[in-house]
């Protein structure tokens, strides 16, 4: 594996989390950072809050400096990234972008099957109005495609085996 990073993206609760814990768990060499908890951090605040006081712009603000900063300063990590951040312009420099793909009604069920699934859902308050949700499904799947190096259909197998797939095909680029 070369020093790059790897960029999850996705929409929210795709398993871009889970899925770089278990790359990291696969590859020692990597580790993984994940780019709301970054802005918590530099913020001192939730991202809930971050769009009620500050609003979205100033998210997606935070968001693009989180990416040059990580384009500058970051290898050997899998970045798993809020559901936005592939509007930030940089975000092939970062690394090998990795696009995980399921349909709509697949994530929901991930969320609504997991045993904290109050605290997903609480984490996620667009998942709350469920047509709000599959709009904002519908607008980025596309722009998913098209900012990724690698399009993986995550609801065909585990995570183990989509994480061992993953770093082979990375690893004979």
């Amino acid at each position: 594996m070369s020093t790059k990073n790897i960029v999850l993206i996705g929409f929210m609760g795709v398993g871009k989390g889970a899925l770089a814990r278990e790359l990291v768990r696969c590859d020692a060499s990597l580790y993984a950072l994940d780019t709301d908890d970054m802005i918590e951090s530099l913020t001192n605040t939730r991202i809930k809050k971050i769009f009620a006081t500050a609003g979205e712009a100033a998210f997606r603000a935070l968001e693009q400096k989180t990416a040059d900063w990580l384009a500058h300063n970051v290898t050997n990590a899998v970045i798993s990234t809020g559901g936005g951040f592939y509007k930030v312009n940089n975000i092939n420099s970062i690394g090998t972008v990795v696009y995980l793909k399921a349909d709509f009604e697949w994530i929901l069920q991930r969320i609504l099957n997991a045993p904290n699934a109050k605290k997903k859902l609480k984490k996620r308050p667009l998942f709350q109005d469920i047509e709000k949700a599959k709009s904002l499904f519908s607008e980025r799947f596309e722009a998913y495609e098209k900012v990724a190096d690698i399009v993986i259909d995550i609801s065909e197998h585990d995570t183990r085996r989509i994480a061992a797939d993953l770093l082979a095909q990375l690893n004979q680029q």
